[in-house]
């Protein structure tokens, strides 16, 4: 048995591979791959914070109308119904896990 839950995640330029990690009653951790070019729509959780941990390489995180460049390790916050979203502009894969807590009813 290990405790480790990260997968072994390599997309294609333009692909986003996401699995779920943990989930709870009140909390789903997810784990999503950004090949080069790829993006995670910006989009909403109305009920749920969310975390945005960047554990690999560089995301341009899109939170309303800001975006930042975030280099590993970086932790990004969205409050409850802030859009947000993440695209990969650069020519390496980027890890990151998103967070959502409580899970939205």
């Amino acid at each position: 048995m290990t405790f480790d839950r990260l997968p072994d995640l390599d997309p294609d330029a333009g692909e986003v591979i996401d699995e779920e990690l943990a989930v709870s009653d009140d909390v789903l951790v997810k784990a999503f791959a950004l090949g080069p070019g790829a993006e995670l729509d910006p989009h909403v959780h109305d009920g749920a914070a969310n975390v945005f941990h960047v554990l690999d390489g560089t995301v341009t995180v899109v939170q309303d109308d800001t975006e930042e460049r975030i280099t590993a390790p970086g932790v990004v916050f969205h409050e409850r119904g802030q859009s947000h979203g993440a695209r990969n502009e650069t020519e390496e894969v980027a890890i990151l896990t998103a967070s959502l807590c409580p899970l939205p009813g």
